[in-house]
């Protein structure tokens, strides 16, 4: 389904971008409605997303070999509503999302480096790495949840 860097990391932009949506509509319904759950669905669904989108910015970094700069860049976007899809036009024009998955080794020395063979024995076994991601994921929404919401239960 995701046969590049690129359509994957599109897929999460998009989908960041329509979390805030729904993030945004739940919190209007609530401030005139009264209805607390708006807030609660759109704001786990908002952060779930958040954080895959985290660590698909961090999956296509160390692929495509982006620097700190447009990492960190591709990072902060998801916090400002909406700036996930500039982020990632900016990315694509740029050339930093150009290219394959690194499922081979080559002859460039940073191949050799454990954290790239253990990302090429990933990425030749998507489903592994999908559900490993998943995993973290659900659990770091899980433990940051357990404290409640930005800004205290009501």
């Amino acid at each position: 389904m995701f046969r590049t860097p690129h359509t994957l990391f599109r897929a999460l932009a998009i989908l960041e971008a329509i979390s805030w949506t729904l993030l945004i509509a739940g919190l209007v319904i609530r401030a005139t409605t009264d209805w607390a759950l708006g807030v609660t669905i759109g704001g786990g669904i908002h952060g779930f997303i958040f954080l895959s989108y985290g660590a698909t910015v961090i999956l296509v970094a160390l692929n495509n070999r982006w620097r700190v700069g447009p990492t960190v860049l591709a990072l902060v976007s998801a916090v400002i509503p909406y700036a996930t899809i500039p982020a990632e036009l900016w990315l694509q024009r740029s050339g930093r999302l150009a290219g394959a998955w690194r499922l081979e080794a080559t002859d460039d020395p940073r191949d050799a480096t454990w954290y790239d063979r253990l990302m090429r024995w990933f990425l030749r076994r998507p489903w592994v790495l999908g559900a490993l991601i998943a995993l973290a994921v659900v659990l770091l929404f899980v433990v940051l949840v357990i404290p409640g919401p930005p800004g205290g239960r009501d």
